[in-house]
């Protein structure tokens, strides 16, 4: 029992790791201009900018430069920040 426990295991973790994960793409110029114009009204400026590949929406800063430090922030689909975590 223990012996087809242990290859169900193996197995499984070989098909997982066989799965491409799914990279973030570039943002357009017209979603960068949205997300910086976010940021500018929390007092934060630049970083990378990366839109999620899965069906969410959602949008990536890290290291936007703020009045107290780096953050990496998240904004909704509608270009809302959703979240900001100090870096």
């Amino acid at each position: 029992m223990r012996w087809i426990l242990l290859t169900l295991l193996a197995f499984a973790t070989s098909v997982g790791s066989s799965v491409p994960a799914l990279a973030d793409k570039p943002v357009t110029p017209a979603e960068a201009e949205r997300i910086q114009a976010a940021l500018k009204d929390r007092g934060c400026s630049g970083g990378e900018m990366e839109q999620e590949t899965d069906a969410t929406g959602i949008y990536e800063v890290d290291d936007a430069v703020c009045g107290d430090g780096q953050y990496d922030i998240t904004l909704d689909k509608d270009f809302k920040i959703t979240s900001m975590r100090r870096d």
